[in-house]
């Protein structure tokens, strides 16, 4: 089914674009919305069939509703945090504003027309004439790559994200109180909100393109780092993460700005395993392919082979914490770590995770960070074996995995947000405490 989404709030004009539609033939159907806030929620779900969308600009609050209906420029902003997906046309009376609109798509790469309503049947005479050239000259990339059983995927990746957020703000509010962790996590944490960082915005990028395509689109992906920041710029990103999402918004080519960091090298930072974990959780049937597409993510802001390897190595713990879930007690450990060093590159992160395969759990926490790193130097080689290591020993217990990643201090946000979702994907969303749930901050896809 082909379909056409629209921002109208004049039930009138609706029913003659309902009408209207019907003269392209049986394969069409319209999905209208009267308010920019609604549209942006929901649209997304209907964008793998999106053949056009049409957007008015100065919308009025319906019959009863007092929230501000916002505006079509609102919309166009939000499409546009997203690679092109089909042609757009702008059916505004409002001039100044429809080339606002039409300047936001024709900078993002979009196809879009202007049609000024003119008349009491400009719908027929103007617009739909305008839509069928604008479908018919439209190409759109093979974006789309979703599997059968992508619901089901999307149901365990939302569950190692939820287990990632929640560790990186429990781990960011005990940053400066790390050996207290165990104690202040027992005893009660504090009520909420509990604010993520920018581990988790990276991580609901993350899900949100996944969800979208299937797949991880480099351009797509790079797009929505750079829009989530520049909608909240203040939750702890990196000097260079901040100097290359700018730069993404401003214009700059992702691929140049990654692979210049760092006076050529590209990062080696942690940034790249911080947030694949739901990754993993995506691909957790399938070990070469979550490797493959970890390091697609990564490469967006991480090009160094250590970053690289990290992502790799996070994503693959992930995705064998799904596929341990029904392992006895005893094999669970060893059979983690080999499935992480069977995909992990040659490299310090590697070497990290072999050494850390062989540190017994009753070794204290303060030791086996001293021996494996804890994230102090931001490095994936000093982060990741670290955060494996908490992980593969607390698989079954989500809290005592987030206790003990953030026991040993350094990046505390990062390793528990790293811990957190892997654990998550053994333990399941049942598996996370619900006091817990209840208290993070909301993801902003829920409602």
């Amino acid at each position: 089914m082909k379909t056409l989404l629209i921002l109208e709030d004049n039930p009138d004009r609706s029913a003659q674009f309902r009408a209207a539609i019907k003269e392209l033939g049986e394969e069409w159907s319209i999905q209208i919305w009267p308010d920019a806030p609604s549209m942006i929620a929901q649209c997304e779900q209907y964008f793998e069939n999106a053949h056009l969308i049409s957007l008015d600009h100065d919308l009025n609050p319906q019959p009863g509703v007092t929230t501000d209906p916002k505006s079509g420029l609102e919309v166009a902003k939000f499409l546009t945090s997203h690679l092109p997906i089909c042609p757009v046309i702008i059916h505004s009376s409002n001039t100044d504003a429809s080339w606002s609109m039409h300047n936001e798509f024709r900078f993002a790469g979009w196809s879009a027309e202007r049609v000024g309503p003119i008349g009491e049947d400009w719908i027929l005479k103007l617009w739909l004439p305008k839509v069928r050239q604008a479908i018919a000259n439209w190409h759109g990339p093979a974006l789309f790559r979703k599997q059968s059983d992508h619901d089901q995927r999307i149901q365990r990746t939302l569950v190692s994200l939820e287990g990632l957020a929640i560790g990186d703000a429990v781990g960011e509010m005990l940053a400066y109180r790390h050996r207290d962790a165990p104690e202040t996590i027992s005893g009660g944490l504090a009520s909420g909100p509990w604010f993520r960082t920018d581990d988790s915005e990276m991580a609901i990028s993350i899900f949100e393109i996944l969800n979208l395509y299937g797949h991880i689109h480099q351009d797509a992906l790079a797009r929505r780092f750079a829009w989530r920041f520049n909608c909240d710029p203040e939750r702890g990103y990196g000097k260079m993460t901040r100097i290359q999402l700018r730069e993404i918004n401003a214009g700059a080519k992702w691929r140049e700005m990654a692979a210049t960091a760092f006076g050529g090298q590209g990062s080696m930072g942690n940034g790249g395993a911080m947030r694949i974990p739901p990754l993993g959780a995506y691909f957790a049937d399938n070990f070469t392919r979550a490797r493959d597409e970890a390091k697609l993510s990564c490469e967006v802001t991480h090009t160094h082979p250590e970053g690289i390897a990290g992502a790799i190595a996070t994503a693959i713990a992930a995705a064998s914490a799904w596929q341990l879930r029904g392992e006895k007690p005893e094999n669970r450990v060893r059979a983690l770590f080999d499935a992480v060093m069977q995909f992990t590159p040659e490299s310090k992160v590697r070497r990290g995770i072999s050494l850390a395969s062989q540190i017994p759990p009753e070794i204290p926490i303060e030791d086996v960070a001293k021996a494996l790193g804890n994230g102090s130097l931001v490095l994936a080689s000093d982060t990741v074996p670290y955060a494996i290591w908490c992980a593969a020993h607390n698989l079954d217990n989500y809290a005592d995995a987030i206790s003990t990643a953030i026991s040993g201090g350094g990046d505390c946000d990062t390793n528990a947000a790293i811990v957190g979702g892997i654990v998550a994907c053994f333990v399941g969303q049942e598996g996370i405490p619900a006091d817990w749930r209840n208290q993070r901050e909301r993801f902003p896809f829920e409602k």
